[in-house]
């Protein structure tokens, strides 16, 4: 099965289409899939939800697609550092559906782990609880959480093999992992493609199983808040 393509418009042929629910991993602007945005911003599919942390900023990441109004709704922890991306929700232009990090990482976990819904004390008693089941196991409340079953899901690694065994870098692994699991299909852009058997099986983040489309590119891994500090007098 050919997992490697050319390009981030040639791995998303006949994946992407108006009106879907992808997954896609990053924190921050750290181990975002940015050459599959660009693409998804170029094939001009619309009414699009995305399943991430947060959007990027304003002109990079998920921010771009929120410039072009080709998202309808955001399932997300973390609305700061972009600015359209409050603007459009406190105009009514966009969804949103408030997650705290820990609980949408384990709804994609779940759902990649074939797990329809699970219960936590995240929330209980907040805005986050509205409207969802509440349960109690041994004197606790806890709220029913679905997990996220993604029509397409895109990451950003380090390295992969032609099959599709994934190494994430540090802290850019992120939530890449469980959005990868939990799409229907998964494309992931990596910086190199390494040959099959060079891998460290103990070091593969991600296997192969969970990948299908593979595109190799150069990113700009932008910072999103950069902290220096004065060079101390000799």
């Amino acid at each position: 099965m050919k997992k490697i393509y050319a390009n981030a418009e040639e791995a998303l042929d006949g994946v992407i289409s108006d009106g879907m629910l992808i997954a896609a991993g990053g924190f921050g602007l750290c181990g975002i899939p940015e050459m599959l945005l660009e693409a998804i911003k170029a094939s001009g599919a619309k009414d699009l939800t995305f399943a991430s942390n947060n959007a990027g900023v304003d002109d990079f990441g998920i921010g771009i697609l929120l410039q072009t109004k080709q998202v309808k709704k955001m399932i997300s922890s973390y609305v700061g550092e972009n600015a359209e991306f409050m603007r459009q929700y406190l105009s009514g232009e966009l969804e949103l559906e408030f997650n705290p990090q820990g609980t949408l990482a384990e709804r994609m976990r779940a759902g990649g782990a074939g797990i329809p819904g699970f219960y936590t004390k995240t929330g209980v008693g907040t805005v986050i609880a509205d409207g969802k089941e509440h349960k109690d196991f041994n004197g606790e409340t806890y709220i029913m959480e679905e997990g996220i079953f993604a029509d397409l899901a895109i990451v950003k690694a380090w390295k992969a093999d032609d099959t599709g065994n994934l190494v994430f870098r540090k802290t850019a692994r992120n939530f890449n992992v469980p959005a990868a699991t939990c799409g229907k299909i998964c494309v992931a852009e990596v910086e190199e493609i390494v040959p099959r058997g060079s891998l460290d099986p103990d070091s593969i983040h991600l296997p192969g199983i969970y990948v299908h489309r593979i595109i190799q590119g150069s990113h700009e891994k932008r910072i999103e808040q950069r902290t220096t500090r004065k060079k101390e007098e000799a």
